[in-house]
Order: structure tokens, then sequence, then C-alpha cells
């Protein structure tokens, strides 16, 4: 079962210039993965606060479990993966995307004494995955699969879904002979010396987006100004994880709970030294580029493929730049 963990912010209502909604904080979910760290550094270093913000924030195994909780009405907006709020879109609820949180992230990962050498290699045999109908599982079925294998999911391989923190010890136990994961996993396992990258898909994509910051209708439309304040927190998170690496890859660590591991050859690599592994597969940026947006259309593509989308969309429809133009103003960056 996947946990699922939630954060919340106290209530900040001491603080002068507090903007609240009828004194209702701003629920955020996340998707809880290392990626998604921005959402952790504004929290922890107070980028909220100190735009006035009082923030919840919630964290989840998946996507597709964030979007259900937004569709529901339980958040307001959330730092997610661009399938879920596509496939939800085509639905009927009309969210858009706000801004880019990172780039990269993910590996195909086999253990180290695996004979398996490529994704074509992977006929007949079993892959761990995130679960069905998320950005994960779309990369994997689409691209990994049946672009790079020649492979088609479920026929030629057998795709099986589990949580990542489960994955290395799947692996580990033979009960699959690959995993698509994501990080601090792939490092563990290269570190630790127990798995070996088949797939890194930032060396086969570069800089591909994957997590977005997004907002459902009602939030765009009732607390405006709040959401332009969350994605100034975000751009000073992420700007503090690209100019602070140490610290905030110290901060990651704790969050996560990461542990120190032991090497085959018997030494200890320190959490914050996982964290920078993980920063060969994964960086972080704001910023939507013409490329994302051609890669998000390339997973809506992929999702109509596989069924998973009911009717072709482009995303211009989703995507809304203008929210973090208003971010953007000189005059309101806070120093």
């Amino acid at each position: 079962m996947i946990k699922i963990l939630a954060l919340s912010v106290a209530a900040l209502s001491f603080l002068p210039g507090l903007a609240q909604a009828d004194g209702k904080p701003l629920r955020i979910g996340w998707v809880r993965a290392m990626a998604n760290a921005p959402a952790l550094i504004a929290e922890k270093n107070g980028y909220y606060a100190q735009e006035g913000l009082n923030v919840e924030l919630k964290a989840f195994g998946d996507g597709p479990i964030v979007q259900q909780a937004l569709s529901s009405g339980d958040l307001d907006m959330a730092y997610i993966g661009a399938p879920p709020v596509f496939q939800w879109f085509a639905r009927g609820l009309n969210s858009r995307i706000l801004a880019k949180v990172n780039y990269g992230q993910a590996a195909l990962i086999a253990t180290a004494n695996s004979p398996i050498k490529n994704v074509a290699d992977l006929r007949g045999k079993k892959v761990a995955g995130l679960a069905k109908g998320s950005g994960m599982d779309l990369l994997l079925r689409g691209y990994v699969a049946k672009e790079l294998g020649g492979l088609e999911p479920d026929k030629d391989v057998d795709i099986v879904s589990m949580p990542a923190a489960n994955m290395n010890a799947a692996l580990e136990r033979g009960l699959v002979d690959a995993a698509f994961t994501w990080e601090p996993f792939v490092s563990t396992a290269v570190l630790r010396g127990s798995g070996k990258v088949l797939v890194d898909l930032n060396q086969k994509l570069p800089n591909y987006p994957w997590y977005v910051v997004m907002a459902v209708p009602r939030t765009l439309a009732e607390r405006p100004d709040e959401v332009v304040k969350v994605l100034r927190a975000h751009r000073r998170a992420i700007a503090f994880l690209n100019q602070h690496p140490a610290e905030a890859n110290q901060i990651i660590a704790e969050a996560f709970e990461i542990a120190p591991i032991k090497t085959a050859a018997g030494a200890t690599i320190a959490p914050a030294a996982i964290v920078q592994e993980a920063r060969k597969r994964l960086g972080w940026s704001d910023k939507i580029e013409p490329a994302d947006l051609r890669f998000i259309q390339r997973l809506m593509d992929y999702s109509l493929g596989l069924g998973l989308l009911n009717r072709p969309l482009t995303a211009g429809q989703i995507v809304d730049p203008s929210w973090q133009l208003r971010a953007e103003q000189p005059a309101l960056v806070r120093k």
C-alpha cells in the first residue's frame, strides 16, 4: 500500500501581511519524489511564509492519487507529472500547468550481475514500474519499451506496478528483472553496487521536463494572488537548490530520510552524497521552454495510443505561461 505522508505548515496568522482566503490554508499536494524538492525547500526555508502564504503541503505516492484529491476538492494546487493533469483535463477538469519543477530523474536499472544489457533483452521478462497511467508508466510503456526496445507492453514484457521504494528490494530478491524508477533509488542501487543503469532517461532525452506546478480552475479563479505567490516561492526554492547545492542536499537527505549505505567494498556513503549522485540524472528549473511543450505533447500522444486518453489534446490547451510571467515581474520579486 502506498503511504501517504502529510506535512503541514503551522498557522501563520501572527505574521504581518499574511494573506489568506477566509483563513483557509492553500492546500498543495506533491508526489513524494526527490525531483519535487522545491516544494520542501520552499516550506523549509520559509519562502511560503515570506510571501504571506498559509500553505499546507500534502505528500502522496504517485500522480494519479494526487489528481484524485484535486478532482474531489481536497487540494488547491499540486506538484505533479503532466499526464494526470491532461488525462483529467480530457474528462472535464479544466486545470492548468503553470510552471516547470525539474528535468530528468528516471532510469531503468537491473542488478549489477544481470545478463540484461539493453531494453530489448527484457523480452519475456518482468519490469517493475509505477502505477498504470502515471507519467512514469507512460514513459516506460511508450518510450522505453516501445521506442527503445521494440517491445509491446504487457505482451512482450510484463510490467508490474509497485511503489518506487519497493523496487530495489524486488530486484535484489529476483521478483523482477529490471525496474524503471526514480531518484534517490537509482543512486542508492548504483552506489551500493547492487544495481546498474541500463537506460538513463536524461541521457536519451536531455533535460526532458518532468514535474510541473498546476492548479485547478477554482483556485485560479478565487485565489489568483496566492497562486502567483506560490510561483515566486517556487522560483526562489529552485534558485536555492542550484546556488547552494551542499546545503540543499542535506535538507533533501533529511526530508526523505535517506540512510547511509555500505558499498560492496565496505565504504560508507553519507546521505548527502547520495543526493549529489542523484544530481547526475536530475536538475531543477521553473521555466517552461518550447522543447518542454513538445515533450508534453509526446506524452499526450503516448497516452492516446495506449488508450489512457479519451481524446486528442495539444500541450497548449493545458499550459498557461501567463501565471509565470506575472510571478516574474521585477517589481514583485522579493530579495
